[in-house]
């Protein structure tokens, strides 16, 4: 698989250097926080994407469930919109964790990640949970230090990201990160690890130029959605917060 380019995480626009978070979070989106998050509207992160961040691609239906839409707009100068969340506020060390549900469609990136760059004047660092939904039997894992790809690795997943909701997380401590899926310990990273506290985000976007990496593109003929039940984090020495939370099972002891 071929791996996230680092200038396609780059938020254009900077929000400032950013608070860091001191106090746990949990998100079911029961209703939408904007003190929480900040909402990627009227720009797109280069021209390899062919479609717009907008606010109007983020739907809240009602029932607790947040939507990352792909649509289609019938506007030449900018024919899909697409939707990005990021918090505020910046974590460091601590449990990161989401409960979503991808599409199947080529030629699209659904992802939870955390990320800090130059747009925020910040060395480029991040850690990654992606799923390219040309084939959402897979998740990449990942992470970026200095602007440089480390600790790659592609996981099978035994349902497809498109065939339910499944839970992702991350423990990001000093020594090591590790990942988890659906509860189970799936990849671990040590030695040189991100160290810049990091925004939160979550985004669904598509590509034209990128199909050897994402597959190629063509109009879906309908809305494309990532739907995210609930997103946590878990300030370090905390444990079990809420009951869906990796801290609460023997795999993250």
């Amino acid at each position: 698989m071929k791996w996230l380019i680092p200038v396609l995480a780059l938020p254009i626009l900077s929000l400032g250097r950013g608070v860091s978070a001191q106090s746990s979070f949990f998100d079911d989106f029961e209703s939408f926080d904007r003190e929480r998050w900040f909402v990627s509207d009227g720009w797109t992160n280069g021209p390899h994407q062919n479609c717009w961040w907008s606010a109007d691609a983020l739907d809240l239906p009602g029932d607790g469930a947040l939507s990352l839409r792909l649509r289609e707009t019938g506007e030449a100068d900018r024919p899909y919109i697409c939707a990005e969340i990021q918090t505020r506020e910046r974590f460091h060390h601590g449990t990161f964790e989401v409960r979503m549900r991808t599409d199947r469609w080529s030629g699209v990136n659904a992802a939870f990640f955390t990320y800090i760059g130059p747009a925020h004047d910040a060395p480029h660092d991040e850690i990654d949970v992606e799923i390219l939904t040309r084939d959402p039997g897979e998740v990449a894992l990942n992470t970026f230090i200095g602007g440089e790809m480390r600790h790659g690795e592609t996981i099978d997943l035994p349902v497809p990201a498109d065939d339910g909701f499944h839970d992702y997380a991350f423990t990001w401590e000093a020594e090591r990160i590790r990942w988890f899926i659906d509860g189970e310990l799936v990849h671990e990273a040590t030695g040189e690890l991100p160290t810049h506290p990091q925004k939160i985000y979550l985004s669904h976007w598509s590509t034209d130029e990128l199909s050897d990496w994402m597959g190629p593109f063509a109009p879906p003929g309908r809305d494309l959605a990532l739907e995210v039940d609930w997103v946590a984090w878990t300030a370090p020495g905390e444990g079990c917060a809420f009951p869906q939370s990796i801290l609460c099972t023997e795999a993250a002891e």
